[in-house]
C-alpha cells in the first residue's frame, strides 16, 4: 500500500481535529478578540492577535486534552500575546475607539457602569492609560470575571503579585479619575 494515502483512522482523526478546533474556534473567538482588544485598544491589532491565537490552538490542540484546558490556553496566550505586541510597540497604544463596538460574551452579567456609556467610555479610556501588565490584570479580573488564582495561573505570576498589581491599578484608575472629576 503506498504510505501516501491516509488510513481510515488517520482521515477519522483528521476530521475529528478539524471539527473540535472549529467548535472551540466559534464558541471562544469573541472572548479571545475581545481581551485582545480591551489590552491593545486596536481593532486590527486585535483580529490579527486573535488570529495568531487560533492558529496556535489549531498546531497545539492535541496536547490540551480537556475542553476547560482549552480555555485556560486560550486566555493565557490572548493576554501574552497582546502584552507581546504592546511592547514590541514599545508605547501605550492612545485608547481612541468605540468600546461600545467590543462583542458581548453571553454568559456574562453587564457591569453596572455599562448603564452610562459616557461613563463607561472614560472608564475603558482610563482602564487603557495604565501599563500593560497591570491593565491586563485589571481586565481579566473585573472585565473577564477571573479569581486571583486564575490569573496568576494564565499570566504565570504568583497570586501576591496578581493582587498587588490589582491595588495598585485600582489606586491609579482612582487618582486618574479623580483629575478628571476636577478637570470637568
Amino acid at each position: 500500500m503506498d504510505s501516501s494515502i491516509c488510513s481510515d483512522g488517520n482521515v477519522t482523526a483528521s476530521f475529528s481535529h478539524h471539527l473540535r478546533f472549529r467548535n472551540l474556534m466559534l464558541e471562544h473567538q469573541s472572548m479571545v478578540f475581545s481581551i485582545a482588544l480591551r489590552i491593545l485598544g486596536d481593532r486590527s491589532a486585535a483580529e490579527e492577535t486573535a488570529q495568531d491565537v487560533f492558529l496556535e490552538l489549531h498546531a497545539k490542540l492535541g496536547e490540551l486534552e480537556e475542553d476547560q484546558h482549552v480555555l485556560h490556553w486560550l486566555r493565557r496566550v490572548a493576554v501574552h500575546r497582546a502584552i507581546d505586541l504592546l511592547r514590541r510597540r514599545k508605547r501605550r497604544p492612545e485608547v481612541q475607539m468605540d468600546w461600545s463596538e467590543l462583542p458581548e460574551i453571553p454568559d456574562r452579567q453587564p457591569a453596572p457602569v455599562d448603564d452610562d456609556p459616557p461613563l463607561s467610555a472614560q472608564l475603558q479610556q482610563l482602564i487603557g492609560s495604565l501599563p500593560a501588565v497591570p491593565r491586563s490584570v485589571l481586565i481579566l479580573r473585573y472585565q473577564e470575571d477571573m479569581s486571583p488564582d486564575e490569573i496568576g495561573s494564565a499570566l504565570n505570576m504568583p497570586v501576591a503579585t496578581v493582587k498587588s498589581h490589582l491595588q495598585r491599578s485600582l489606586r491609579l484608575l482612582r487618582e486618574k479619575a479623580a483629575r478628571v472629576v476636577r478637570q470637568s
